[in-house]
């Protein structure tokens, strides 16, 4: 359903908040007030406004329903098929009481910058208010694919469009700078800001960032599996543009225009699959995001970052395992053979057939690395010799699933106060409850220790920094969350997969 503005003064003047572009009028259940569907911008990026940057929001003294989650950015149909391009709505969670200067955590959602929405019952955060009413939680969309990160400027009508590469994350700037000049009204700090993400959303939080002007927005990072390392070059995102143009049998922007968004997702969903990411392009993002953490752009901002052991093992439990076999041959012909020497192919070779029994657990492992585990660790790194603050962890709690393991997004569930919606067996109550105290005290604090006062299980838990000689890293066990060198834990192989941050997303 569409909120629609109130004209007949007839709603519930306790529930409605007056911000910048409106008084937006939210629902309450069980002390929690939600409000569902704000907009962000003053226009959404449909008709001419598709592939343009986001239009700030204006002033308004209208009074709007926030009862309803807005359409999905356009995808494919597996979650659901209440999804179009006008789709750049926020929602807002808070408890029923009185308060100020609240902190604020902002999530971002993942799914390979080609999926996922806000209003999907894995992020409806009511549960974390209820355990944390002293916290104000914001779900962001943005738009995603083909329409949020398509490289249009090389084209020959294209210099209208310099943004398009990016749309999805100046889409997520402009909800933080709504979040910046309005959470206030809802009773949150505007100067205690975290912005928090996984997968994709960890790589877009880590973007942000590097984005000039976004900084003044937030204070803090929380990024699960994702880092820059899922960008794409220029030259890559222009290729994987020009097969989808040949797909569609289009030439221009204009051609372009005249194609339906569910065209456009699905066709690229048959030929650039996976091919997506936000693009290093020097506009936007810099040539070389890590080296621009090494050199101090976010010295100032205090991140949470870190990975799972086994992160790749969902795609193979997910596709099959001759689906992910088949995939991992294929991405191997088209990006190892053609980028990676002699000897660095024999390094990671090597390292991946160590321990693997099945025959896709050493796909599983390079990929894994390559994708989210060394891209973790490479922020911490450059982060710290940046002169920053980051706390980093390696979580290694396995699910029920043999094949799944430690891996990408198990961890969701937990922090999101879902175990409902954790596969197979429940993990321990106090671990989960651990894990999201520690999140949620560094979204206040800056520091995810917890002192045995307020740890669920009574013991103190001191999280160190990272730093670059120890290397330190607070271990995720379900039965023993502890400090750890990353030696003794083995996260990476400096030697034999570190480099493979260099070539971002092989």
């Amino acid at each position: 359903m569409i909120n629609k503005k109130i004209t007949d003064g007839h709603y519930d003047q306790s529930l409605a908040v007056k911000c910048i572009n409106g008084t937006f009028v939210g629902k309450k259940s069980e002390r929690v007030i939600t409000y569902k569907g704000i907009p962000f911008v003053d226009q959404q990026p449909v008709g001419d406004q598709r592939w343009k940057a986001p239009v700030a929001y204006t002033p308004s003294d209208g009074i709007y329903e926030a009862y309803n989650y807005a359409r999905l950015s356009c995808q494919d149909l597996s979650i659901t098929d209440y999804q179009g391009e006008d789709c750049l709505y926020l929602n807002v969670y808070k408890a029923d009481e009185a308060g100020t200067k609240k902190p604020v955590m902002v999530w971002i959602h993942g799914g390979a910058f080609v999926a996922g929405g806000t209003g999907i019952p894995l992020f409806d955060c009511t549960e974390l208010v209820k355990e944390n009413p002293d916290v104000i939680y914001v779900t962001i969309p943005y738009r995603l694919g083909v329409l949020g990160f398509l490289h249009l400027s090389h084209l020959v009508d294209g210099k209208d469009y310099p943004d398009a590469q990016n749309l999805g994350l100046l889409d997520q700037k402009m909800a933080l700078k709504w979040v910046h000049e309005n959470i206030a009204a809802f009773g949150g700090d505007p100067s205690n800001v975290t912005i928090w993400g996984e997968s994709a959303g960890a790589g877009s939080v880590t973007m942000q960032p590097l984005i000039k002007g976004s900084q003044q927005y937030f204070q803090k990072v929380i990024a699960q599996s994702g880092a820059p390392i899922q960008t794409n070059s220029v030259e890559e995102s222009i290729s994987t543009t020009n097969d989808l143009m040949e797909a569609l049998g289009c030439k221009t922007v204009a051609d372009l225009m005249k194609v339906d968004a569910r065209t456009l997702v699905d066709t690229a969903a048959a030929t650039v699959a996976l091919r997506i990411f936000p693009v290093r392009d020097e506009r936007i993002l810099p040539l070389d995001p890590f080296e621009a953490y090494a050199n101090g752009i976010a010295k100032d901002i205090i991140f949470l970052q870190g990975c799972n052991k086994d992160e790749m093992n969902c795609f193979v439990a997910d596709w099959t395992v001759e689906g992910f076999k088949a995939w991992a041959a294929d991405r191997k012909t088209k990006k190892y053979a053609q980028l990676l020497t002699d000897e660095e192919r024999a390094k990671i070779e090597s390292y991946c057939k160590e321990g693997a029994v099945e025959d896709w657990e050493p796909d599983s492992r390079l990929f894994g690395h390559s994708w989210f585990i060394e891209g973790a660790i490479k922020m911490s790194e450059s982060q710290t010799k940046g002169g920053g603050k980051s706390y980093t962890y390696f979580y290694r709690v396995e699910s029920s699933n043999p094949i799944r393991k430690s891996a990408h997004f198990e961890e969701v569930p937990v922090v999101f106060a879902h175990p409902e919606m954790i596969e197979g067996r429940q993990f321990d109550a106090t671990f989960m409850k651990t894990m999201r105290m520690m999140w949620t005290q560094f979204a206040k604090t800056g520091n995810p220790s917890l002192s045995a006062d307020i740890s669920p299980d009574g013991k103190a838990k001191e999280w160190p920094l990272y730093d670059l000689e120890n290397k330190q890293v607070m271990v995720l066990d379900e039965f023993d969350i502890h400090p750890a060198k990353e030696s003794d834990v083995k996260i990476v192989d400096w030697d034999k997969t570190y480099f493979l941050t260099k070539y971002y997303m092989l």
